[in-house]
């Protein structure tokens, strides 16, 4: 039987969604590698986060404009539809649900279960690391689709416990590091020279990782009370937030440890500055808070997972429409839809356990499915940013040419500096994203009578 999704979540759950996706994960996986992509030189790398923060921070207000005007069951790809047309939302809807939602994801489960590993002492990338992976996403998976509403409130309880960590470090560590001198040491000393555009580029593509996912919020926009007035509300406000928290944190690591003891310190670095502060015991606690906060993060990816397919069924379009858009009377939850989703999960986390963990399965097929699939949604926002600038006449300059124009930017920059960034792999990905489209295009032909 089909059911209408409900309105169930409110103002706060939307920021809670929005702030709870992008912070928990990103923030510590790739805080070693910006500071390693500029070789130590923490202005620099602060700039990589403020220019990415920026970049997101313009596209989420573009996107909340659409907001106030459209209202369906997956904003991104409403967007893509009202920009567009249908064809292209299909596409836009086809690769979210493929690629764009799974991948991250997956990558999810691994980071949440690596964080575990460097707790209880496994080895990151060995067997009891990847069985925790899997644990951890079956056990999101089960979560969100036996009860949507816990894992809502699960997802506003996980926000506030992921900033525990983030705000005693930002202020705990910037105080003990501006009383040692540590502060000032690391922002005076570079450990490596390196190429400065070639850095730049390096570490705002690594932030994209730890911006990502605010736009999975707006997969929620048909569950969304109030939806055309909370859901910009939530996207601008968290955003801006995130971008606060991220810089403080990476300025906090700077009280801590050196520079050199952060880059070797890889996975194990943040445990290591968190000890450094809060003492050996303290400090493994605070990590407990940590992968708690990539499991808020996971849940979050996972709400839109379980909904990639769905969005495309509920339009009529996809393989076996009529399947996919069925909701279950008891839990609302587009359960069929859900399945595939954890299926496509654990494809891409075998991917990338095969791509990146181990020697490659792969060949030269082999790429970060971690980054290379945000910056192609950066790239298929490009169309709707033109078509807001050129059709929606009744908005303010402002809001129909100044900020699509910035977001415009910052969408090109984001592609060329994956172009530098990860170089011929950029290649690989881009021939398995069209294999992917191709066989969505089999399925593009609209059914009306589902």
């Amino acid at each position: 039987m089909e059911t209408k999704l409900e309105k169930k979540y409110g103002l706060i759950t939307a920021i809670a969604m929005v702030v709870g996706i992008v912070i928990g994960s990103g923030v510590f996986f790739k805080a070693e590698k910006v500071l390693t992509a500029t070789g130590g030189n923490l202005p620099l790398g602060i700039l990589g986060w403020v220019i990415g923060g920026i970049i997101m921070i313009s596209c989420a207000y573009t996107f909340a404009v659409m907001a106030t005007k459209y209202e369906k069951v997956n904003g991104i790809v409403d967007y893509a539809e009202a920009a567009m047309g249908e064809k292209y939302g299909y596409y836009v809807g086809w690769f979210m649900a493929i690629i764009y939602y799974p991948t991250l994801t997956s990558v999810l489960a691994w980071v949440s279960a690596r964080y575990t590993s460097v707790l209880f002492g496994f080895n990151i990338t060995g067997g009891e690391c990847m069985t925790i992976a899997c644990f951890y996403l079956v056990g999101s998976y089960a979560l969100n689709a036996l009860s949507p509403v816990l894992a809502g409130k699960f997802q506003v309880s996980t926000t506030i416990i992921k900033l525990v960590p983030l705000f005693l470090m930002a202020i705990v560590g910037t105080i003990v590091g501006i009383s040692s001198g540590m502060t000032v040491q690391n922002f005076t000393t570079v450990v490596n020279e390196v190429n400065t555009a070639n850095a730049l580029f390096t570490a705002v593509v690594a932030t994209a990782f730890a911006y990502e996912g605010w736009i999975i919020a707006t997969s929620i926009n048909a569950e969304l009370k109030d939806a055309k007035k909370n859901l910009p509300l939530a996207l601008v406000a968290g955003t801006f937030i995130i971008m606060i928290v991220y810089i403080f944190y990476y300025i906090g690591l700077a009280g801590t440890v050196t520079n050199e003891v952060m880059m070797a310190g890889g996975e194990a670095g943040a445990k290591t500055a968190f000890q450094t502060i809060f003492s050996s015991v303290g400090g493994s606690l605070i990590f407990v808070f940590v992968i708690i906060s990539c499991l808020g993060t996971l849940n979050g990816l996972m709400l839109g997972c379980t909904r990639g397919i769905y969005s495309v069924a509920a339009r009529g379009f996809g393989p076996k429409p009529k399947v996919f858009k069925q909701i279950d009377s008891e839990t609302n939850m587009p359960t069929n839809s859900s399945i595939f989703g954890l299926l496509l999960c654990g494809i891409w986390l075998l991917f990338f356990y095969g791509a990146n963990l181990t020697e490659p399965w792969f060949g030269f097929f082999c790429f970060d499915s971690s980054e290379l699939p945000i910056v192609t949604i950066y790239a298929l926002y490009i169309p709707i940013f033109i078509m807001i600038m050129k059709r929606e006449k009744d908005l303010s300059v402002f809001k129909r040419y100044v900020m699509p124009t910035v977001s415009l930017m910052g969408c090109f920059f984001m592609i060329i500096a994956a172009c530098f960034s990860h170089r011929m792999a950029v290649v690989a990905y881009l021939i398995i994203f069209a294999f992917v489209m191709v066989i969505g295009s089999m399925f593009v032909r609209k059914k009306e009578n589902i």
